[in-house]
């Protein structure tokens, strides 16, 4: 795809990158990219989701023209370009462009997704992986994002689960909510989409966050002062994963590739498709 067909406001420098000429404050810490580049190349977490993404949007990819909307250092982006999918991440921060241009993605956006100004009816397939939850008004956000679909183009979402689930990490990260995919497919359908699949995965996940994160951040018997802490969370999630649960997340694999819906999880999935109307 030209991207230079489809959007205004843009700026192709040397370096190959499209800039935007305007900016805008997002909800996540300046060095989040930079911190969470170490976590995603040895977590299974990041790994496991990268699996669940590819399945889905693989299966019902309108065409092979993908952006990847927020998506950070690329991890998603370079993970689906590598399965033979044309992707365009759209990324604001700088430190995350620069790390995905080190990994190798193609093509890169780095502004917001409304300062890229792309025309209206443009686009096929957005992901937004862990995005909206850092955004203070996502039905704004998602009703806007539906004029830059085509009639029947697809959006892919996943997001933390279970407002039960909040804790200090949250608030740190720059969440503003954690879903159930009751409350998100409403918020879709308000929005001009038709829920195509919806599922929770990470099952196991919701008790040792609890655990973990929830009462100690309800007992003040942690305060995050940065991200690095968060590899530690990552680093145990990653111990019951290779000693407990590698049966579970193949199951989870395969759950997907069938549409399944698994009943519960630490994350929402959700593909949504723009209505005709």
């Amino acid at each position: 795809m030209d991207i230079e067909n489809i959007t205004k406001n843009l700026i192709k420098k040397e370096d190959g990158i499209y800039y935007s000429s305007k900016t805008k404050n997002i909800s996540y810490p300046e060095d989040g990219n930079e911190i969470f580049k170490c976590i995603e190349e040895r977590s299974l977490w990041f790994k496991h989701r990268n699996n669940i993404i590819k399945e889905l949007v693989l299966m019902y990819l309108n065409n092979n023209i993908f952006f990847d909307i927020g998506g950070g250092n690329g991890f998603v982006s370079v993970y689906l370009q590598n399965h033979g999918i044309d992707v365009i991440l759209v990324e604001p921060g700088e430190h995350g462009v620069r790390n995905a241009t080190k990994r190798g993605v193609k093509k890169i956006i780095c502004s917001t997704f409304e300062n890229a100004g792309f025309s209206l009816e443009s686009i096929s397939n957005i992901g937004l992986f862990d995005l909206i939850e850092h955004l203070d008004n996502d039905s704004e956000f998602l009703t806007n994002l539906n004029k830059y679909l085509k009639v029947n183009g697809l959006v892919f979402i996943t997001v933390p689960a279970y407002s039960f689930l909040w804790s200090a990490e949250d608030v740190f990260v720059g969440h503003f909510r954690r879903y159930t995919l009751n409350n998100l497919s409403s918020e879709l359908k308000k929005s001009g989409f038709n829920i195509e699949y919806a599922t929770y995965f990470f099952s196991f996940l919701p008790i040792p966050i609890f655990l973990l994160r929830t009462i100690p951040s309800f007992l003040k018997l942690i305060r995050r002062k940065n991200l690095n802490k968060s590899q530690k969370t990552h680093n145990i999630f990653n111990f019951f994963i290779k000693g407990i649960l590698k049966k579970v997340l193949l199951w989870e694999v395969n759950c997907v590739k069938r549409k399944k819906k698994i009943p519960f999880g630490s994350s929402c999935l959700i593909v949504a498709s723009k209505t005709t109307q």
